[in-house]
């Protein structure tokens, strides 16, 4: 894959609908080549002088703010609306360098549907880390919108600019940007993490495209960035700096989508998921965890803790039918892990409300 071939790949692959969900391919050596990548999809929009990009198709309406603060330390931020199954999709072009991390934040909101006629609106939130050649599957479903906040940064600048005290694990983050290509996940582990990419989105988005705003999008984006390296180091993904291949990464993606696609039910069994991926269940249970830090079954667990508890805070529904929403078949073992993952019960929570 070159970019002198992108335009015959995009022809044979761009919105080719594969397993339910339309493909969106990218090119990720560097920013400078993601965004000429982009520039060549079809109904791309481009204004150079706010540094802006927006694409509006029947599958999805996104726009791109790209801002290149230093020499190897890029901000993008994109929005998007979801209209239909999208998958999107890096590649990297093997004859050009690719030099590249990639730290993307991420705040999805989509429409729960409670019954038959009402819905809720949901938040899901997550962290990448991406080393460079390690090409990345992201699953987005029909009538999801997001926030994405992706720092894409050189080895050789992490190297000036993680050396303050404030970064507790800096020594550890310099080895781990020594090491092969990989991709690790974590869920909502940052606390300001909304209201510090809130204020980043307003900035962007308002600021003008001049060198004076430079420093103080530099100190916006170091605060997200800082306050994420401080929550990561709960588990050892980082220290371990285990590395997969670019198919297992793929798997690992298609392995979480199954996942969500099934948060309602009880957990469907490794090997049916293995089945579906086409992998064998030991091979992908252990690169899960390698990518998320929990077991597929632990992993499934988690989002239904997290989707009850907004369910308890932001609607009216009865808690035995939220132990139902969330695939529990009892309320009172719905209550028992819900207290044992938050420390109190959903009655309680809701009273706090």
């Amino acid at each position: 894959m070159t970019l002198d071939n992108w335009p015959k790949h995009i022809q044979k692959y761009l919105f080719l609908l594969k397993d339910g969900f339309f493909q969106l391919p990218y090119l990720f050596n560097s920013p400078k080549i993601m965004l000429d990548s982009l520039l060549k999809l079809p109904g791309m929009n481009h204004v150079p002088l706010k540094q802006y990009f927006s694409l509006n198709t029947s599958l999805c309406k996104a726009k791109m703010y790209y801002r290149e603060i230093e020499d190897g330390f890029w901000l993008l931020a994109m929005y998007m609306n979801v209209k239909e199954n999208i998958v999107t999709k890096s590649y990297y072009d093997k004859n050009k360098l690719s030099e590249y991390y990639l730290l993307t934040f991420s705040v999805f909101e989509y429409n729960f549907q409670l019954n038959d006629t009402h819905q809720i609106t949901l938040l899901s939130t997550c962290w990448t880390f991406s080393k460079p050649d390690t090409e990345i599957s992201s699953y987005f479903y029909k009538g999801t919108t997001g926030r994405f906040f992706s720092f894409a940064i050189t080895k050789e600048w992490a190297s000036k600019n993680f050396t303050s005290k404030k970064i507790k694990e800096r020594k550890a983050i310099k080895k781990f940007l020594d090491g092969n290509k990989g991709s690790y996940t974590w869920l909502d582990i940052v606390p300001k993490a909304h209201e510090l990419g809130e204020d980043l989105s307003k900035f962007i988005e308002n600021a003008a495209v001049v060198e004076t705003d430079k420093p103080a999008l530099k100190k916006k984006s170091m605060k997200l960035i800082t306050a994420f390296f401080n929550n990561s180091f709960d588990d050892s993904r980082i220290i371990d700096n285990v590395s997969l291949s670019n198919l297992d990464y793929h798997n690992v993606a298609k392995a979480e989508k199954i996942i969500l696609h099934n948060l309602h039910l009880p957990f469907v069994g490794i090997e049916v998921i293995a089945k579906e991926v086409n992998t064998s269940p030991t091979k992908l249970k252990s690169n899960f965890k390698t990518v998320f830090g929990f077991s597929m079954l632990q992993y499934h667990k988690e989002k239904n803790m997290l989707l009850a508890m907004q369910l308890i805070q932001n609607s009216t529904i009865h808690i035995q039918y939220i132990a139902a929403l969330t695939g529990y078949d009892s309320a009172s073992r719905f209550a028992a892990s819900f207290k044992k993952r938050f420390g109190k019960l959903p009655s309680e929570i809701r009273f706090e409300e």
